[in-house]
């Protein structure tokens, strides 16, 4: 790898990231916020020298003007950085809240993945922080890289190689020559999308600032809400429909929405596979849980409904806002939403998890190799929409499965051991890995929070993160001796 081009890349990266930091500054101004205000001036100012600073050491020897030969181990190592030095930057305004340096990683960390875990105890903080963890939510559900690739002429050519280092799905999709132009297109359907949730939300009732910052963290499949009890503190089966809804898109492949608003008929998107499959798979979660809350915990039937669907969609979206204290529902629901909790988004959502495309993949390859037991001779391609997918993808989908499991097989048992937990363990590692959220148990339930935690268990949750938002690539290739070899250009 280029010392130089990484250099050059991340000091763009984080000089824009800068620019970002200071969106909060005019939500301060609005609100006479002025210690927030300064808290972010300082960060965003800090941030745009540090990246100004990057690009000149990278051109003192070369001439560099643009990314257009960039290598797939350089993209990859970049995004990888680029999140990672986000996650920190994002970090430093909650220290001016009074956040510990590990909680403040944590809260940021959680934010930009999506994850919704949060570190608070209490709400007792300005609107400007609230609306902070909602931005950096919805920044990262379609990815900075995506957004920087939208407005910035550097990466318009080596964009395709981030694009994908960014959202590593399980096979490519097929997008525009100009890789620009569709990130643009994703960011203006993910961006209408937003200012339409917030629209309804207060039609519904809602603050104007609650809708805002619950839209962006709806839209982003994040969570994070300005409410202490989530949803469920609105007491609105209206606002609860609302959300419902938007997290069900912002579960789904954005790319296929663009798709179907360009033909101008949404019916085309039920001929996609994956998005049948997820929306089948959430209607029967749905429906079980709310036969087991209809007949076990006392619901009436539309409550129960409301309250199934809700929960289902937030957790296998990865949103991980709660509608239901659902710590309080019997064993079965809660087993329901542990599945789900596997179960993953679309590939090409702002959701997390092992996404429904690699599921379908591994459960029609697991079919292929049964009958071939019995027809050994037999020629058998494996399909998703009518295109065959190559033997190698399936091979590197069942890697990426198994490493899956073997990473929150890791986490669970090494934090259920620090937090002599087997409940935290289990379901903290999961939610962190699939970015769901809270967990189960009263310490990180929908009530509760990550406060109280170890702080190796917080590191150990912070780096499940990060790995599970960048679906584990980036990640494993840091594995490899031949990655770390650097030269100068």
């Amino acid at each position: 790898m280029r010392t130089n081009y990484l250099l050059y890349a991340l000091g763009i990266v984080i000089k824009y990231v800068g620019i970002v930091l200071l969106v909060p500054l005019l939500v301060a101004i609005y609100y006479k916020d002025f210690y927030s205000a300064i808290a972010f001036l300082c960060t965003g100012t800090l941030s745009i020298v540090l990246g100004i600073c990057l690009k000149k050491i990278a051109t003192l020897k070369t001439n560099i003007s643009n990314l257009n030969d960039i290598k797939k181990s350089e993209a990859l190592f970049i995004v990888a950085a680029s999140w990672v030095i986000f996650g920190i930057l994002a970090a430093i305004p909650f220290l001016f809240y009074g956040f510990s340096i590990e909680d403040s990683i944590f809260e940021s960390v959680s934010g930009i993945t999506t994850t919704g875990a949060t570190i608070l105890t209490h709400f007792n903080y300005p609107k400007t922080m609230f609306f902070w963890r909602s931005f950096i939510q919805w920044l990262g559900g379609m990815g900075i890289i995506v957004l920087f690739i939208a407005v910035l002429p550097q990466f318009a050519v080596a964009g395709r190689q981030m694009f994908f280092a960014e959202a590593p799905g399980p096979v490519e999709e097929k997008l525009s020559p100009r890789i620009r132009n569709t990130a643009s297109a994703l960011w203006g359907i993910y961006l209408g999308l937003t200012i339409l949730a917030a629209i309804l939300l207060i039609w519904a009732g809602m603050s104007k600032f609650d809708a805002v910052c619950n839209a962006m963290s709806t839209l982003s499949a994040g969570g994070f809400s300005p409410n202490a009890k989530s949803t469920l503190g609105y007491n609105s089966n209206l606002i609860t429909w609302i959300l419902t809804i938007f997290m069900f898109f912002a579960g789904a492949n954005f790319l296929l929405q663009l798709r179907a608003l360009k033909q101008k008929n949404p019916f085309t998107i039920f001929k996609n596979e994956e998005f049948r499959t997820y929306t089948y798979i959430l209607i029967i979660l749905s429906c079980l849980v709310a036969l087991t809350l209809y007949f076990n915990s006392d619901y009436k039937l539309f409550d129960a409904i409301t309250a199934s669907i809700y929960q289902v969609v937030s957790i296998s979206t990865s949103t991980g806002s709660v509608s239901s204290d659902y710590v309080q529902w019997d064993f079965s629901s809660k087993l329901i939403l542990f599945i789900a909790m596997f179960t993953g988004s679309c590939a090409g959502s702002a959701g997390g998890g092992i996404k429904i495309t690699r599921w379908i993949l591994v459960f029609k390859s697991m079919k292929s190799e049964l009958f071939r037991i019995l027809h050994p001779n037999a020629v058998i391609n494996i399909k998703i929409d009518n295109t065959i997918i190559q033997p190698e993808v399936i091979r590197q989908i069942i890697v990426f499965v198994f490493f899956y499991f073997f990473i929150f097989l890791i986490t669970s048992f090494t934090v259920t051991l620090i937090e002599q937990n087997a409940i935290i363990g289990f379901s903290g590692a999961i939610t962190t890995l699939g970015d769901c959220g809270p967990g189960f148990g009263t310490t990180i339930g929908p009530i509760g929070n990550y406060s109280s935690l170890h702080l190796s268990s917080k590191i150990i949750f912070t780096a499940n993160m990060l790995i599970g938002r960048l679906e584990l690539i980036p990640f494993l290739v840091f594995l490899e001796r031949d990655f770390w070899t650097f030269k100068q250009i």
